[in-house]
């Protein structure tokens, strides 16, 4: 028995809290599981009542003279306590509390939740909840809705998951309204104990459960979460997992030293978490079932096994009996990352012997309004056996003519013949009915509107593209991390936490990045000795804890080509940082030999509680701050989110090679980003970090840091 069986396929369920009022939620939800049609046995708990429902009710849940497994809980905070102690004695292998008034109050309710997780978890009782609508299992065997919304879903393949139970009861209305079938559903409150981790490696391993779906309003584990959900998206068995995430807005960047802290939100540690693990991200409830029925879509293969139905590229070809209707189909299947697919010649002499003359035969094919089925069936048999066409949206608008039923069955024919998906859209409510149920009972996924169709089709095209994703090998990297412990343990050993050039290039270093020659300097005659040794031209700047941003406190000469000019922009410097801040601890002034030139880009990370570090790339000097073109993934990572992080910004155009000028050097640039995830998973204890400018040659030739910053904290 897998440690939520409990919780989800119970044989016999006790109702502590069952009340004989009606609209009490104990009354409510015991009635909704005897309604329900539960295959198990029910048991009301009820000090006070001799019946609940005309089903006999027990004092305590010890007074049960049968096993049980699931305790539904649904008492005040402190009431609970002695039930969850009375369940324990029992037996139970589950327990959901339903009751608020814990962690989420605060105060009493914390300690009271805390207690509950204890006991336990000593004991080895998963818990659901607290503050949490419920659990429900439609399937035939199981038949349990323990939750308050009086609704029982279909049966079907779809697992949901949400922290909300307020948004709960609305998907179920939803799901109603269109006829949309789960296999799980449960709602899990403040997650004191069972959590989306804890849910995925269930579902992932649940036969019932093909799609997973999940409402996020904040994640504990943020690594676990990742590991486990690019195991399930992408592994051996891959299952879907779609995300709506409350909080879209960037809210939460920090007023941080770096640019790294200043434009990473949580949204940009979500967005991370996700990107990385495969997971599609959806906007809207809409939007997570119109996916869902997407790639919920199966076929029957050679062998007799069903599969999921993912398209192997993005070449779309649409059919229409309606011009409209096809252009914002076109439009929305571009803006989704689709084409429409160029067809081949045979494909259009095909088209042009079954089609009326006034139609038009190529992409999107336009059969006219005035056609039945048979033309319907001509044209998507035709298109969709073209080689260079993976998939085919099929729209239908309600004419005098217009055959519904016969249209969807002739749909439903091809697409058991083909293992390419197909998606539909038949417009309107009542004249298109009867062909909307019959694709729905065959499993062919069906809309009411073009862009429903185009934005599902871009879903699981964009899952293809991760399932089919190379794997690239991992980097030989060797690291000095003894030099870099040691140059993190003594600054903090002193209680210093801003690290400017001087200690941010040694660590840089013994990670693998190029740096410059650089000195740190007390006075002018020492800056023009320094230079002369090592050069000229040379870069100084300013070194002062107080001052971070040395471009804002005129603290930066660049490109000084002799003695004359070292000396007057020392003492230009030393005036410029006084009188930005007259408080400021002036440590010298930075020699460092200029660098050649190079593509400005940032490198920077930034560190999360339950997350870890956040790494980001993008375009970089003064520009990270105007266009804020950027990208993030949380480390630890390896090449091939490297080598998306670079691909992943407008900038990449640039670095490509851009109008005449070379090829950057992006392969060291992939390397550097690795070794940067590998600094930050070894040295925790750094907070944030910037790398602004790193300077990337043309290709072959690296990559120099020319300015960086540390910020220092201790681990709690």
């Amino acid at each position: 028995m897998r440690d939520l069986d409990a919780i989800f396929a119970p044989q016999s369920v006790a109702v502590v809290g069952a009340s004989t009022m009606p609209g009490k939620v104990g009354h409510d939800i015991f009635v909704n599981i005897l309604k329900g049609g539960y295959q198990g046995v029910l048991y009301p708990v009820n000090p006070g009542a001799d019946s609940i429902a005309s089903v006999r009710a027990y004092p305590t849940i010890t007074d049960i003279p049968y096993p049980l497994d699931l305790a539904m809980i649904i008492v005040p905070p402190k009431a609970a306590v002695q039930s969850v102690k009375n369940a324990i004695a029992k037996g139970v292998k589950g327990i959901v509390i339903v009751s608020a008034g814990f962690k989420e109050i605060g105060g009493e309710g914390v300690a009271i939740e805390r207690s509950i997780v204890e006991m336990c978890r000593e004991s080895k009782v998963r818990l659901v909840g607290p503050n949490c609508l419920g659990v429900i299992n439609p399937l035939n065997n199981v038949r349990l809705n323990a939750s308050f919304s009086t609704r029982m879903p279909k049966a079907g393949n779809v697992s949901f998951i949400s922290q909300s139970g307020a948004l709960c009861t609305a998907v179920l209305d939803f799901a109603a309204h269109r006829d949309f079938g789960f296999s799980k559903f449960i709602s899990i409150g403040n997650k004191a104990d069972v959590d989306e981790v804890d849910l995925l490696r269930y579902f992932y391993s649940d036969p019932d459960t093909e799609v997973i779906m999940i409402y996020v309003e904040e994640l504990q584990r943020g690594q676990e979460f990742v590991q486990l959900a690019k195991e399930i998206t992408g592994g051996n068995r891959p299952k879907p997992i779609l995300v709506i995430k409350s909080g879209r807005t960037s809210a939460g960047a920090q007023a941080a030293a770096s640019h790294t802290g200043s434009l990473a939100g949580s949204e940009a540690v979500y967005d991370a978490i996700f990107a990385q693990s495969g997971i599609i991200r959806v906007q809207t409830i809409d939007e997570l079932f119109d996916f869902a029925i997407a790639f919920a879509y199966k076929n029957e293969n050679a062998l007799g096994k069903m599969r999921r139905k993912v398209p192997t590229g993005n070449r779309v070809a649409i059919v229409t009996n309606a011009g409209g209707p096809g252009i914002v189909a076109t439009d929305m299947t571009v803006v989704s990352g689709l084409e429409l697919a160029k067809f081949g010649e045979d494909t259009v002499e095909a088209l042009i012997s079954h089609l009326p003359a006034t139609a038009n035969v190529h992409n999107p094919v336009d059969i006219i309004g005035d056609a039945a089925q048979d033309r319907y069936e001509k044209a998507l048999n035709t298109v969709i056996k073209d080689e260079e066409v993976d998939g085919a949206l099929v729209i239908l608008t309600p004419q005098s003519m217009t055959n519904a039923i016969g249209t969807a069955e002739a749909i439903v024919r091809i697409a058991k013949r083909s293992h390419k998906p197909i998606l539909c859209c038949f417009m309107g409510i009542i004249d298109v009915s009867a062909g909307v149920k019959y694709l729905q009972e065959n499993g062919v996924p069906v809309y009411p509107f073009p862009e429903q169709a185009a934005k599902a089709f871009g879903a699981i095209y964009r899952y293809s593209k991760w399932l089919n994703r190379q794997e690239l090998a991992p980097f030989s990297l060797k690291h000095d991390k003894a030099a870099a412990r040691e140059i993190v343990e003594t600054n903090l050993a002193a209680g210093k936490t801003y690290l400017g050039e001087v200690e941010g290039l040694d660590l840089l270093k013994a990670y693998g990045f190029k740096t410059l020659p650089t000195i740190l300097t007390k006075t002018a005659e020492e800056a023009v000795r320094e230079a002369e040794k090592m050069g000229y031209p040379v870069v100084m700047k300013i070194v002062s804890p107080q001052i971070i941003h040395k471009s804002d406190a005129g603290g930066v000469k660049i490109n000084l080509g002799n003695a004359e000019s070292v000396t007057r922009a020392f003492e230009e410097i030393m005036a410029n940082a006084l009188a930005y801040k007259a408080d400021a601890a002036i440590d010298g002034v930075l020699v460092q030999k200029m660098a050649p030139k190079g593509l400005e880009v940032i490198l920077g990370a930034n560190r999360y509680p339950k997350f870890g570090h956040l790494v980001m790339f993008g375009s970089g000097g003064v520009m990270v701050e105007v266009f804020k073109d950027v990208t993030f993934r949380l480390a630890p990572f390896k090449r091939n989110s490297a080598r998306l992080m670079v691909r992943g910004i407008k900038g990449h155009a640039l670095l490509n090679g851009f109008r005449g000028t070379p090829k950057a050097d992006i392969p060291v640039l992939e390397k550097l980003l690795v070794s940067l995830s590998d600094l930050v998973t070894d040295n925790p204890e750094i907070k944030e970090l910037d790398i602004n400018p790193l300077l990337v040659h043309p290709e072959g030739q690296g990559a120099t840091v020319a300015d960086c910053r540390f910020i220092l904290d201790p681990l709690d």
